[in-house]
């Protein structure tokens, strides 16, 4: 009874260093993460920048975009991605994302003649992750390179491959994962 008592007093006093270390172990595998990817640290940071602002522009006009629309930018470069009815609403999204600083392209990849049912959105997650999990465990592919999304069955990438043969390996995995309709590629060859 002694026992429990101490090793509960003890992991009382000790979870709050314990949480601490994992939030700093969790943040530097974070930055050792971004700093292998071919656009570093600095670039990654632009690249969250540049996306909060285009998030935050879509929330201040009120637009339920954040909800419908996803974006994804790497080296400056928007890719807009979801579906909507609604022409004007992917119109703004557009007009919106040309507004921001250091945005370089605006690639518009969102679907207005589609929406998205939850099983389709339960299925397109499913495909995101095979495709994490097959990039991540290729040894021939530089994973962390790459940006995913999936909307209603296609694949839309978007990153730097190192080469043609890998760009062309993360092409067929898309393609061979059960339910992908089709695969769209803005990746870059370095």
């Amino acid at each position: 009874m002694k026992k429990a008592i101490i090793f509960t007093v003890l992991l009382g006093l000790l979870m709050p260093q314990l949480i601490g270390c994992t939030a700093i172990v969790g943040a530097g595998a974070t930055m050792g993460v971004t700093a292998f990817q071919e656009r570093g640290i600095k670039g990654r940071a632009n690249d969250l920048k540049i996306e909060a602002m285009i998030l935050e522009s879509f929330i201040s006009e009120e637009l339920l975009l954040p909800a419908t629309i996803g974006v994804e930018v790497y080296e400056g470069r928007v890719l807009l991605t979801g579906a909507s009815k609604n022409n004007s609403i992917t119109d703004k999204a557009v007009k919106l994302s040309w507004t921001i600083a250091g945005v370089k392209d605006v690639i518009n990849e969102i679907q207005t003649h589609n929406s998205t049912s939850i099983i389709d959105f339960s299925k397109d997650s499913w495909i995101t992750a095979q495709m994490r999990s097959k990039l991540t465990f290729d040894m021939n592919v530089y994973s962390i390179n790459y940006s995913i999304e999936t909307v209603n069955g296609t694949v839309y990438l978007i990153g730097i491959a190192q080469d043609k043969t890998e760009h062309n390996i993360v092409k067929q995995y898309a393609s061979q994962i059960k339910f992908v309709n089709r695969v769209i590629s803005h990746v870059r060859i370095k």
